[in-house]
């Protein structure tokens, strides 16, 4: 079903000036999507020029969006029943090009059918407020009113290869639910999902001007999508140093950010180490640890360190990894077979520094293995920078002061996770690190997808995503106020 999707929507790759173009048909250069895990072609997508993405930012800013708040529900509320009675086949899509085990990709379409209904559900709201203004000797019997409205220019939106999918639903959703015109530019790794996507929203009776699907590479046609006159927001989830780049060009327009992170995990003397441990691994590993909240430093109280680790290491030696389209393995591959061997390398790194190889890092092509390093001090590019892959790096701490300044000892704030039961404990974690989330007792990537989320520090500008926030930073705000007796 998977393969047969994508011949039928080798065509559907692109849609520009109210037409869809194919990279056969329109004799267009193409970029080729691969299985990380065979290394197969599994299709091809057009390699869009500068002047077809002038011409979709064109046609997105002529278009009068003016949908209702229930047409607009409407639309999210359809597309998310395709979605969920499509389950297998949208993950089975996203397994084979973004090489994520079955569980994984089942999980993120699930995820995605959230976000539509969430999406649905916050279209409907009513998002003015009310201010009378008699409150204080200077006022006047008036009432000042707000209401939103969206964007005068285009959204831009360029998402990454973690999340083929999801990642794509928090950037369009918001959009579709505010009324705005969106051009996405997704990962050109893992192009299928998000074309899927628009298509779903098409049949769901989206108009298609509302959202435009540009693929392409980055390094051709991302400046024109950043700094294009008719470019009122830049969406982008990826890495810092794109990021920063793109906060250097956009110039004079909205921007936000989320740029990944280094989330640890703490454990505390106090802690039900099985749950810790259960926790750790699965930060470390679901998604095959390439998600910007995955746990990429396990800090833990000396006192209960050597437990914690046989609990780490039996666990992840329990979490099965291979082949991603058999159902019942733990983990696929990673992105592409450079990752891989970039992370190959920084553990090599570290051990050489002094740090203990427990288990893993090993590799075949893209399928790298769980790994657990032991004894990591702070200072080591394996934790002080972002691993973004299946790599479960443990450090040791004296006591909550120590934790503290380990935690908050990288560039990145994004979020974090605290095993303790102590509420003094608690509310210092929640007061002093430096993130912008705290979970207890919980990964640091649980939310919902309503719920704010981003970071601080180089994981963001303070900017959050999901429904709710993505929405007011897609709007503008407007203020009247009328005479009031």
């Amino acid at each position: 079903m998977m393969r047969q999707y994508i011949r039928d929507h080798q065509l559907n790759a692109m849609r520009l000036a109210g037409r869809k173009v194919g990279a056969e048909r329109s004799g267009e250069r193409a970029i080729e999507v691969r299985n990380p895990y065979t290394n197969q072609v599994i299709g091809t997508v057009p390699k869009a020029s500068l002047e077809e993405v002038r011409a979709t930012l064109a046609q997105a800013q002529a278009y009068p969006a003016r949908l209702t708040r229930y047409e607009r529900a409407a639309i999210l509320n359809r597309a998310a029943a395709i979605i969920a009675a499509r389950l297998d086949e949208v993950a089975q899509l996203i397994s084979a090009e973004s090489g994520l085990c079955l569980k994984d990709a089942l999980y993120e379409a699930g995820r995605v059918s959230d976000v539509l209904l969430f999406g649905a559900s916050e279209a409907l709201k009513d998002d003015g407020q009310i201010f009378s203004c008699d409150l204080t000797p200077h006022g006047k019997k008036r009432r000042v009113f707000t209401q939103r409205s969206p964007l005068l220019g285009v959204i831009t939106a360029i998402t990454p290869f973690n999340h083929p999918m999801n990642q794509v639903a928090h950037k369009v959703v918001p959009s579709v639910a505010t009324n705005n015109r969106m051009v996405l530019k997704p990962s050109e790794k893992v192009p299928f999902s998000a074309i899927l996507f628009a298509d779903i929203l098409y049949e769901a009776g989206l108009p298609p001007e509302m959202l435009s699907v540009i693929t392409g590479d980055p390094a051709e046609i991302a400046d024109e999508l950043i700094t294009h006159a008719l470019v009122d927001l830049v969406t982008f989830t990826g890495g810092v140093a794109i990021g920063k780049a793109i906060a250097a060009r956009a110039g004079y327009r909205r921007l936000v950010l989320e740029l990944g992170g280094n989330d640890p995990i703490i454990v505390m003397e106090d802690a039900d180490l099985d749950e810790a441990s259960t926790l750790a691994v699965q930060g470390s590993y679901k998604n095959s640890g390439q998600r910007c909240t995955a746990v990429k430093r396990m800090l833990v109280q000396e006192s209960v360190a050597e437990r914690f680790v046989e609990q780490v290491l039996a666990k992840s030696r329990a979490w099965r990894h291979g082949d991603p389209s058999d159902k019942s393995l733990d983990m696929g591959t990673v992105i592409d077979e450079q990752a891989a061997r970039f992370f190959e390398q920084r553990v090599h790194e570290a051990v050489g520094q002094g740090a203990r190889l427990l288990l893993g890092n090993e590799r075949v092509g893209a399928l790298y293995s769980p790994t657990v390093l032991d004894h990591v001090r702070p200072e080591m590019l394996v934790v002080k920078a972002e691993t973004f892959g299946p790599v479960s790096p443990i450090i040791r701490f004296r006591d909550i002061d120590d934790a503290i300044r380990i935690a908050n000892g990288t560039a990145y704030g994004l979020s974090s996770a605290v095993c303790t039961n102590r509420l003094d404990y608690i509310t210092r974690f929640v007061n002093e690190l430096q993130v912008g989330s705290v979970n207890v007792r919980e990964v640091p990537g649980y939310r919902l997808e309503l719920t704010p989320f981003g970071g601080i520090k180089d994981s963001g500008l303070g900017y959050k995503e999901g429904v709710q926030e993505a929405m007011k930073s897609f709007q503008n705000l407007k203020t009247y106020s009328l005479p009031w007796v």
